[in-house]
């Protein structure tokens, strides 16, 4: 737990005021908490025992002092505890997202959405307890029950000692169910994860879901996760609610000692009345604050747990190092020298040299799983190669910034991505909107007239995922997206499936006059793609088994000849 207190030392110490403030609002209420017991002594014996009249007006105004100071204590405290905690969350949302995102895309394909969403939501929310409410509520406390203790000691040195030797009994089993919270909080936020992904599937694949007609079975397997959660956090309510009623019996056995101690000392003189009450009001009060220091401490465990799994995520290294050379002119050639990738044991790419040059227009063909998307990734830095290098102009791509790098870079991808904005954000993507080039690249794409037909034009508001889009309309966006970048590298992964033959020879057609000065590679399943591309590479297994021209392949190559009968049916 210490070394989730330093870590967070760096975040907190921004808010050096609000502390001040909280700290002011602290005192104020530890003060207002000990007069309370020490009002005690002159409202017992100058007020009821030597029956002083002036006391009937000084007493209820003290009272009323003392809890007016306690009220505007909590009150700063709070406010400005609360603008910590939600600022400090706040920003770790936005570093967790930024550190995920910009992390490499093995690290995004191995763990799943569900769980990177519990982490920038649950578990900062958990955090947010422990920042807003706990931490506060522990440092009040602490204070209060060491500004109490120094009374009771001042009050009567014997008798404290007798109330308070019962404190130490209760920090060993403190300690031994907090380390039993921590291993339930952390088993219950990786169950939460779950539950998040399997909710994240049902909604992603409602389609296929709704196809199949197996929302029943789906409901099922959510229910197996939901109700192992339930368990989880079951068992640690039974440990972490053990603390409040252990801490009730020790404190009542501290009280049962001090009134028999003291009510010996009362009837033999040694204290007054007013001198006991007052004591043992304290005593009361220490009592208070120490139940829920054992109450708070079980429960910062949860937080510990959550934020032990966010710095994991703020810790982890991207495997892709960014380069720190900028990319300004276009993209004159692309290389790939000997380059080697290998997945799970597996070559994903093998031993791959191929050289492209400004306005050659590349088709990459083969199986799945031939390496053809492989191909395209490493243009993009998805993964870097084990062996050779991917050159750009001349430059090892590692050399490079990865935003001016991608700066050059458009890709139209197998699944087509649309963002929950209008039509002319999701065709300028990250980009500032200029109207005419919107309706240029629109034009290219062949969606004029689909867009024509919307009442809103290209600030038609696009749900989410484009479902208020057909298949071929969201491909179209997507063609329209990358020609809108002006890229002078163009990477087309089946950027045509969901358009029919008419459509796409339209667009093919478009795109020929717009792609004369730059590099196109394209991945197809359609001969009409790719017959009269420049080159193409057959791959086969990470390999390039032929590269050349359709005519020259259909002659020459078998692999080819069995892959272009099959793009025709």
């Amino acid at each position: 737990m210490r070394e989730i207190f330093r870590r967070y030392i760096p975040y907190v110490k921004d808010y050096k005021t609000q502390y001040i403030f909280v700290l002011v609002g602290i005192l104020l209420t530890v003060a207002a908490t000990t007069a309370t017991a020490h009002i005690m002594k002159p409202l017992m014996d100058d007020m009821f025992i030597a029956k002083k009249e002036e006391m009937l007006y000084f007493i209820p105004l003290a009272l009323m002092a003392i809890y007016l100071l306690k009220a505007i204590g909590r009150y700063i405290q709070s406010v400005y505890m609360s603008y910590i905690g939600q600022h400090i969350v706040t920003r770790f949302r936005e570093l967790l997202l930024e550190k995920i995102i910009h992390l490499d895309m093995t690290f995004l394909y191995v763990n799943r959405s569900g769980e990177l969403i519990s982490r920038v939501t649950n578990d900062i929310n958990r955090i947010q307890y422990f920042v807003s409410n706990m931490l506060p509520e522990l440092f009040r406390e602490s204070l209060t029950v060491l500004a109490l203790v120094g009374y009771v000691i001042y009050l009567n040195a014997t008798l404290a000692f007798y109330s308070l030797i019962v404190v130490p009994l209760v920090i060993y089993p403190l300690l031994l169910i907090a380390k039993k919270l921590k291993k339930y909080s952390h088993r219950s936020q990786a169950k939460n994860a779950d539950v998040v992904t399997r909710l994240t599937e049902v909604f992603n694949n409602s389609e296929i879901i709704k196809a199949n007609a197996t929302e029943k079975y789906e409901v099922e397997r959510f229910s197996v996760q939901n109700w192992q959660f339930f368990r989880i956090n079951m068992k640690s309510v039974y440990v972490g609610e053990i603390v409040s009623p252990m801490m009730e019996i020790i404190g009542a056995a501290g009280l049962a000692a001090v009134i028999f101690v003291g009510g010996k000392e009362v009837y033999e003189g040694k204290i007054s009345v007013g001198e006991f009450t007052a004591f043992l009001t304290a005593v009361g009060l220490v009592f208070q604050p120490i139940r829920r220091i054992g109450s708070i401490y079980s429960k910062i465990q949860d937080a510990v747990a959550a934020s032990e799994r966010v710095f994991e995520i703020l810790d982890t290294q991207s495997r892709i190092i960014d380069g720190t050379k900028l990319l300004q002119e276009d993209i004159q050639q692309v290389e790939f020298r000997n380059v080697t990738l290998k997945y799970l044991d597996a070559f994903a790419l093998n031993n791959v040299s191929i050289t492209i040059n400004k306005g050659e227009n590349i088709a990459l063909v083969g199986d799945s799983g031939g390496g053809k998307s492989t191909f395209i990734n490493m243009l993009l830095r998805f993964y870097d190669p084990h062996e050779g290098e991917v050159l750009i102009n001349g430059v090892n791509i590692k050399e490079f910034n990865e935003i001016s790098l991608k700066h050059h870079i458009a890709i139209v991808s197998q699944r087509v991505y649309i963002f929950q904005d209008s039509l002319a954000a999701n065709v300028a993507y990250g980009q500032v909107i200029h109207e005419a080039r919107v309706h240029e690249a629109l034009r290219l794409a062949d969606a004029t007239s689909f867009v024509a037909s919307l009442e809103e034009g290209i600030n038609t508001l696009l749900s989410e995922a484009g479902t208020n889009l057909s298949g071929g309309q969201r491909q179209r966006i997507a063609i329209a997206r990358a020609i809108y970048k002006h890229s002078s590298l163009l990477l087309f992964d089946e950027a045509t499936s969901a358009l029919d033959n008419e459509s796409e020879k339209r667009i093919q057609k478009a795109l020929d006059a717009y792609t004369k000065d730059k590099i196109t590679i394209t991945i197809a399943h359609r001969l009409s793609t790719i017959e009269h591309a420049d080159k193409i590479l057959v791959m086969q297994k990470g390999k390039i088994v032929a590269c050349a021209n359709h005519t020259e392949l259909l002659k020459s190559c078998e692999v080819y000849q069995r892959l272009a009968g099959e793009f025709e049916k």
